[in-house]
């Protein structure tokens, strides 16, 4: 008996240590955005450096290829606007300047957390909105894999990050 319930105590207490380590993972990566923003477009190598700990291979890989087709995309056209510009990490054009993470859920593999952002700048009212981040577990731990924009902005991004990031490769070929 007293098995039984240490099996079902372990149990229920796993998901709560799971979603306090997304949740962490999640702190983490704003922790970092917050270093950097306000952001425009891809960020540099000295950012992606600095998002790499926070980010999936996978996403990695995404900035990482974005920003070389990029380079070769402005070396054959100087004049051309950047490929992608404003904040990446958040629906807003201009960023988030608070967030306040909410629930995260999923499996041992992938998971999700609601993020309530706000933008407050002088002379405008704020703005707030929820966006999504999509997680990833490997042996080091939980990392944003993707950000899914939910703030429905005329000028905002839209859709997920990768899908924002594939779509600059494509036009830079």
């Amino acid at each position: 008996m007293r098995r039984t319930l240490l099996i079902l105590a372990l149990l229920c207490a796993a998901p709560a240590h799971a979603d306090e380590a997304m949740t962490a993972a999640a702190a983490r990566f704003y922790n970092v955005y917050a270093s950097f923003h306000p952001s425009d477009g891809i960020p540099d190598a000295g950012g992606r450096a600095r998002l790499s700990g926070v980010l999936s291979d996978r996403l990695n890989r995404l900035l990482a290829d974005a920003a070389r087709s990029s380079d070769r995309f402005h070396a054959h056209q100087p004049n051309a606007p950047p490929l992608l510009e404003g904040d990446l990490f958040t629906s807003m054009f201009e960023g988030a300047t608070s967030w306040t993470i909410g629930a995260c859920s999923g499996d041992a593999k992938t998971a999700h957390c609601t993020v309530a952002l706000r933008r407050d700048a002088a002379g405008q009212r704020p703005t707030a909105w929820s966006d999504t981040l999509y997680l990833s577990a490997d042996a080091a731990g939980w990392r944003v894999d993707d950000i899914g924009y939910g703030g429905g902005f005329a000028f905002g991004n839209t859709g997920r990050l990768s899908d924002t990031l594939k779509t600059a490769l494509a036009e830079a070929e």
